[in-house]
């Protein structure tokens, strides 16, 4: 007869994915990162002291790299057995954080590009939309393994969404933001018709993807495609067997 036991050496069960928090006050309406609303399945949380989104996206992090890894360690340990974030120029941080806790670490959405790149057809490329596309550089794009011709458009000449990220400010008009991130959107089309889908860097940009594949109608991939799709692995689905016997045999062998 099959045993049953449990292994312990967690705090917290249940839990999959954890998540290094940027220090912010911005909204996070369901679908960003930060909203635990948007996940279908339990995560945890922890917020790296000091982390601003204006010295992660101008200044590369400076700094904040022993912050980040020690939130990191501090997830694990809490019981996250994967790592993930609430920013895209944290790309530069990926090799460190998963040679320091690891665990498989999903740092970025842009990871998405050299995927989602196989699977358009002939002359089609992927795009990026950004909080601040002038400051995406080589070193992130090396990081996820992207070309550095990858075209980009950000959304600092908007009127919200970039003023909200990098400003932290306590309030945000939504519509407005969508606003900024489908014009975004519009002008990369239009400056590169070879575009056949788009992966959001920023990861506060998911509950504006559906707005942005209707306007545009080309796939739009989001750390919430990115962190679903990790998830999936680190918790595989159980579809269960034909009949309750020939499930205990097949945990036996």
């Amino acid at each position: 007869m099959a045993t049953r036991k449990g292994y312990g050496g967690k705090t917290v069960y249940g839990a999959r994915v954890g998540i290094l928090m940027l220090d912010t006050r911005w909204p996070r309406p369901p679908g960003d990162t930060g909203n635990a609303l948007t996940w279908p399945f339990p995560v945890l949380y922890k917020v790296v002291p000091g982390a601003s989104a204006r010295v992660v996206i101008h200044e590369q992090g400076r700094g904040l790299g022993p912050a980040f890894l020690k939130a990191a360690e501090e997830l694990v340990k809490d019981g996250a057995d994967g790592i993930t974030t609430t920013g895209g120029f944290l790309a530069i941080f990926q090799k460190d954080l998963a040679a320091h806790v690891n665990v498989p670490v999903a740092s970025s959405s842009l990871m998405q590009v050299p995927l989602v790149q196989r699977l358009l057809p002939p002359g089609k490329r992927v795009g990026v939309l950004s909080v601040q596309g002038n400051r995406i550089t080589p070193e992130h794009w090396d990081a996820v393994g992207a070309p550095h011709d990858t075209p980009v458009m950000g959304t600092e000449n908007g009127r919200e969404f970039t003023r909200v990220m990098l400003g932290d400010t306590l309030d945000m008009d939504y519509a407005a933001a969508e606003r900024d991130i489908i014009e975004a959107g519009d002008e990369l089309l239009r400056r590169h018709s070879d575009v056949g889908a788009i992966v959001c860097e920023n990861h506060n940009m998911a509950p504006y993807a559906a707005a942005l594949n209707a306007r545009l109608r080309i796939p739009i991939f989001t750390v919430y495609t990115f962190v679903t799709w990790f998830h999936a692995g680190l918790a595989p689905r159980d579809f269960g067997y034909p009949g309750s016997s020939e499930r205990s045999l097949w945990r036996e062998r």
